[in-house]
């Protein structure tokens, strides 16, 4: 295998200047950032924002401009050694409906060279999904608990995770970001995860990259965000106070007079900061403030 697999001190990405078209489209606009080993990375943006294109890009299956490294090797020139090293699971995955699960774990055992029978069958019974049961009579949320297990099975560095649970209820999606967490994190393996579900993983995540068509308007670890960015909460009698500070974001709170908030990039201003309370902005209303449109005001809602 290539040696550049086996670089622990490199970043497991590392994209430079990464762009991706689709004729007069540009899907991926210019997007530089690294992946070190040990890390949770949400990507979020809206639909359309770029997301599946760059995972896309990352596993070889979306030719690139500008430089682009998975794991040290390039994605379509070695795509197979980078395929063994990390997995995909994109967001229309389909597990063949005909077919039992175990006969998919040996599937998969003669497959893939770094695939783990035993260790699938040992993800296997965390899940409600037996051996012996068909494709077709389980239940979506059963669906997609059992292709983690196939895929943390695999002895890989980078798991790629495109909306994993769309469409999954609340339990479901719980239970599968509880395995995702216990039983492939481990501290040297990192993780990119495209989802919509941005309040249920901010505490799973230790860094965040944004995407606003096409360009990458974030690239920042939990731990600076919260450095970075203050919030301040106030009343509405001094709302024309805050405007006039130029915040990122004003929005809503919470319900009363008392439930506005405004989100500042850095320090607050001196000007206000006597008008309300610090709070931490989550990452939800950063999302909005970085990827609204310009006459968007969440004040309104």
């Amino acid at each position: 295998m290539n040696d550049a697999v086996n670089d622990t001190a490199a970043p497991l990405v590392d994209a430079r200047h990464l762009s991706v078209s689709y004729g007069a489209k540009r899907a991926v606009d210019d997007v530089s950032f690294t992946i070190p080993k040990g890390r949770v990375v949400g990507l979020l943006g809206h639909n359309g924002a770029g997301k599946t294109t760059l995972m896309r890009a990352m596993v070889g299956l979306a030719p690139a401009q500008g430089t682009l490294a998975v794991l040290g090797l390039h994605p379509v020139r070695d795509r197979v050694a980078v395929l063994e090293s990390a997995c995909y699971i994109p967001d229309v995955a389909i597990l063949p409906r005909w077919a039992r699960v175990g006969d998919l774990v040996s599937m998969m055992s003669r497959l893939h060279p770094r695939f783990s029978a035993q260790r699938a069958r040992d993800l296997l019974r965390r899940t409600s999904v037996a051996p012996g049961d068909r494709v077709k009579s389980l239940s979506k949320g059963m669906v997609v608990q059992a292709h983690l297990a196939l895929i943390a099975a695999i002895d890989a560095r980078l798991m790629i995770l495109d909306e994993p649970t769309l469409g999954l209820d609340v339990l479901s999606r719980k239970g599968f970001y509880e395995m995702l967490i216990d039983e492939w994190c481990d501290g040297e393996r990192s993780v990119l995860i495209s989802t919509h579900q941005v309040e249920e993983i901010e505490s799973l995540l230790s860094d965040v990259l944004m995407l606003n068509e096409g360009k990458l308007v974030l690239s920042i670890s939990l731990e600076d965000m919260d450095r970075r960015y203050t919030a301040l909460s106030h009343d509405a009698s001094v709302a024309e106070q805050m405007a006039a500070a130029h915040p990122l974001l004003r929005y809503r709170a919470g319900p009363g007079p008392g439930g506005h908030a405004a989100l500042f990039d850095g320090p607050l201003p001196a000007a206000v900061q006597a008008l309300g309370q610090p709070m931490r902005p989550s990452l939800v209303d950063l999302f909005v403030a970085l990827t609204r449109k310009p006459e968007l005001d969440r004040t309104q809602f």
